[in-house]
């Protein structure tokens, strides 16, 4: 077998263990984000909890995000937002006043493009709802007519005057109906995998990258291994 054949064949091994190495540590990473899915679906399908016995008066929270909470206060109708996103849908967001003050944004539901939003229900109400983080911000230009492109707190606490809390909660699709509007979908904040599969997968892809250094050292070694045999059997000639 030539030189180069063999060393052709070595590299080929290292690269096809580092591929293997690889599609184990991709592996590793999906299960990890699958994990954290399913940390979030569970968070989700608890028992709901009273929002305010989760929020300090500070404006700290707990561990409460992600999870359903209840919360009463009555609406004020003159807060109120049309949030057109990037998908081209229009939330409708209002401002629930709590019994602490400070004011709860509340994504009652959808709406067509240029249709106006109902009023909020008036007097002490009850709502429910998975309470949410501030959404990350949109480049997507607002349209006319819409102020906001997500439910971003520092920018809402710029249209409304009261001390804001630190989230917000999204009603589910019965809620949203008795109110005349049509169901808003819920984006889960991202759960927590097992940090073990992903410190496997770092390993995986270090693994891999080992491989191929060993087997291009070894492809070369086998090279300088002829070169001195060969150099050897010249001298002995001379």
């Amino acid at each position: 077998m030539s030189l180069r054949v063999k060393q052709a064949l070595v590299i080929l091994a290292g690269v096809v263990a580092a591929a293997i190495m690889v599609g184990l540590g991709l592996w590793q990473l999906q299960v990890f984000t699958d994990q954290g899915n399913a940390s979030a679906q569970a968070r989700a399908k608890q028992p709901a909890v009273v929002l305010l016995d989760f929020v300090n008066p500070d404006g700290t929270v707990g561990d409460i995000y992600g999870k359903p909470v209840t919360v009463t206060g009555h609406y004020l109708p003159e807060e109120q937002e049309r949030i057109l996103g990037a998908d081209g849908v229009v939330r409708v967001l209002s401002a629930l006043e709590l019994p602490n003050g400070r004011v709860l944004p509340v994504v009652r539901g959808t709406i067509a493009q240029g249709v106006e939003a109902p009023a909020p229900p008036s007097g002490e109400h009850s709502e429910a709802g998975i309470f949410l983080p501030s959404e990350a911000a949109d480049d997507t230009p607002t349209s006319r007519g819409y102020t906001l492109s997500t439910v971003r707190l520092p920018q809402l606490a710029q249209l409304w005057p009261q001390p804001l809390m630190p989230g917000f909660i999204t009603l589910d699709a019965a809620a949203s109906a008795r109110q005349g509007l049509s169901p808003a979908t819920v984006s889960l904040p991202e759960g927590e995998g097992s940090w073990r599969n992903s410190g496997y997968a770092l390993q995986w892809w270090a693994f891999a990258l080992f491989a191929l250094g060993m087997s291009w050292r070894i492809a070369h070694s086998i090279g300088k291994r002829r070169a001195g045999v060969t150099g050897m059997g010249s001298a002995e000639v001379e």
